[in-house]
């Protein structure tokens, strides 16, 4: 639609709204969307959908339900427009800027051609925000989930959800893809560190606080966005911890442990729900109709909207089998083409009936209408002046100082004192790239400091000035008595991270045993993902602290290690920590673990 008969198509509906002025950017549209169709005349929601839907065509439909890739340059705004594609997500690779403001420009281009067909849908915008807006560098890392779990405060869950929300919206999204549910089993998976724990209550609890800070009381308010809980079902417990493996678990274990969190989820209004790339019993869950609409949909009454994960939609058969299985919504990575016209091809052969892909927009467009988009689709300018501001840095400096779970503490090593003889010993201690692990400004995170953050030495030295950065480790003659040896596991995310080495690597062990040797009272700070085999290092240590993945601010993990303003250790584990490989994988409750679910020290 040109820009005079957008005009003329809102001056029609003049008698149900005002028009707000736009700027010069931006084009004039009525409260209730700028397509054909007077959404003024009705009453409810409900009732819009429904006078939206009797007027779609099946491309109409279908586009809907489609989701491209904005990263990998495979959608324009113009096929936005040409195809009425209904949703685009930005992840890895070619950023819209250096600042927020250039996101939303970018973003709201497309907006304006999704604005601009014959009925005017706005856009879905997504993100895997999964710790923070982590995919904007200089917007405020949290800890990675595992971390937010150890810190065991709800109320702190709920503000960095709060606080990711309004850098999403103010860097041009409307909807991410977190939480993550699994209750990881296995060590050996790559993505312990996005699930908050193996423990049911816990887990189902830090789930509730995040949606209600994603989402607060209204998801049309400016600075709340869509969440999404993920990944349905069982994701955690696949057999041997293989990324998208299959998860052996009887009808009685899946409905007493690994539902009632999606339960929760459902009954506290989460937006979308992402299948897994796993199998249930031999069923990938794209393709479990069971799972998807039997239990979730119909059982569990999940009125949401449906979504599969990464080129879901063809990866594991023709579309007709996931949005037959219950998907109403398929992220496809430049392939929107394909699944577009194989899809249109099930329904006009009858192998998908028209009520199936009804339900799936009806579904898709209820959320649209619930996030306000109709009424102010493009991206909220008003909030990216707070993207990476102090305040959210502090609160989460506090997430970081909460988090960390002090493992041993002997001979005085801790708290540190402002006029000790220092040092920070080890790479990681001066890389927030290292400190902060998958999902952190790319896919498979940084190894590189990126703008904004603060390393564990930046933070250190900010204490104590005359601190020593010795990134090859301690020497002869070296000043310092006390020396924090940061270790632990590079970054990784997804399949990347499957692993059977749960152990430090030789270099680090022996960064901490030389250090020891040279009679040095080691502080061991371990950034990792998971819980590892670290029975032989703590035997090196004079105190051993397991950081998890902190994120931006490493200066809460100097606030823990000096107690700044009275701080002690308040962070218990999310996990069991196993003592011998042979253990693997361990129970929570296993007896022999070498530090139960729950421990950590409460004074230094």
């Amino acid at each position: 639609m040109k820009r005079t008969a957008w005009l003329l198509a809102a001056a029609t509906l003049s008698a149900c709204s005002t028009l707000p002025q736009a700027t010069s950017t931006d084009l004039y549209q009525c409260d209730w969307g700028s397509g054909q169709i007077d959404l003024c005349r009705y009453s409810s929601n409900d009732a819009r959908v429904q006078a939206l839907m009797s007027e779609m065509s099946l491309d109409e439909k279908i586009g809907q339900m489609t989701q491209s890739v904005w990263h990998r340059r495979s959608v324009s705004p113009e096929i936005i427009r040409d195809r009425r594609i209904g949703s685009i997500i930005h992840t890895q690779g070619p950023t819209p800027g250096p600042t927020a403001l250039d996101w939303i420009d970018t973003f709201d281009k497309f907006q304006r051609q999704a604005m601009q067909t014959r009925l005017g849908i706005p856009l879905l915008i997504g993100v895997d925000a999964v710790h923070g807006q982590n995919t904007f560098e200089g917007a405020v890392i949290f800890p990675h989930n595992i971390g937010m779990a150890a810190t065991r405060n709800l109320d702190l869950i709920e503000q960095a959800a709060r606080i990711t929300a309004i850098e999403v919206a103010g860097t041009g999204f409307n909807w991410t893809f977190s939480p993550c549910i699994a209750m990881p089993q296995h060590e050996h998976w790559g993505r312990v560190y996005e699930g908050f724990s193996e423990d049911m209550d816990l887990t189902t609890a830090a789930v509730i606080a995040s949606i209600r800070g994603h989402q607060g009381d209204d998801l049309s308010d400016d600075s709340t966005v869509a969440a999404t809980a993920k990944h349905y079902i069982a994701d955690g417990g696949t057999d041997g911890g293989i990324e998208g493996g299959n998860a052996t678990v009887s009808e009685a274990l899946l409905r007493e442990y690994y539902l009632p969190p999606y339960q929760a989820a459902v009954q506290h209004g989460i937006a979308s729900i992402m299948v897994g790339f796993n199998s249930v019993n031999q069923i990938n869950m794209h393709q479990h109709k069971y799972l998807v609409t039997d239990v979730l949909k119909n059982e569990l009454g999940f009125d949401g909207v449906v979504m599969t994960d990464w080129n879901g939609g063809i990866r594991f058969g023709e579309p007709h089998t996931v949005i037959n299985a219950g998907a109403d919504l398929a992220m496809q990575p430049g392939n929107h083409y394909q699944f577009m016209a194989e899809l249109k091809a099930s329904v006009e052969q009858g192998v998908v009936a028209q009520s199936r892909i009804d339900d799936a927009v009806r579904r898709i467009l209820k959320l649209k209408f619930a996030l306000g988009l109709f009424r102010n689709p493009f991206g909220k300018r008003q909030l990216s002046e707070q993207v990476g501001a102090d305040a959210h840095r502090a609160l989460a400096r506090q997430a970081v100082r909460e988090s960390l779970v002090l493992l041993k503490s002997a001979n005085q090593a801790l708290p540190l004192k402002a006029d000790d003889r220092l040092a920070v010993v080890g790479v990681h201690g001066h890389n927030t790239g290292l400190q902060s692990g998958g999902w952190s400004i790319n896919w498979q995170g940084t190894r590189e400091n990126y703008r904004g953050a603060t390393s564990i030495y930046d933070g250190v030295k900010t204490v104590n000035p005359d601190t020593e950065f010795a990134p090859e480790g301690c020497y002869p003659d070296m000043p310092a008595e006390k020396v924090v040896v940061v270790v632990g596991e590079d970054p990784y995310a997804e399949m990347k991270g499957d692993s059977d080495q749960l152990e430090l690597r030789d270099s680090h062990k022996d960064l901490i045993r030389q250090c020891k040797a040279l009679d040095k009272q080691v502080i061991v700070v371990l950034i990792s993902g998971r819980v590892l085999l670290i029975k032989d290092d703590l035997t090196h240590s004079d105190a051993f602290v397991a950081a998890w993945l902190p994120g931006s601010e490493g200066a809460g993990v100097a606030d823990f290690l000096f107690g700044t303003d009275g701080f002690t250790p308040t962070g218990k584990s999310p996990y069991a920590w196993p003592a011998k490989f042979e253990h693997l994988p361990l129970d929570q409750h296993a007896p022999h673990a070498l530090f139960p679910y729950g421990h950590g020290l409460q004074d230094y």
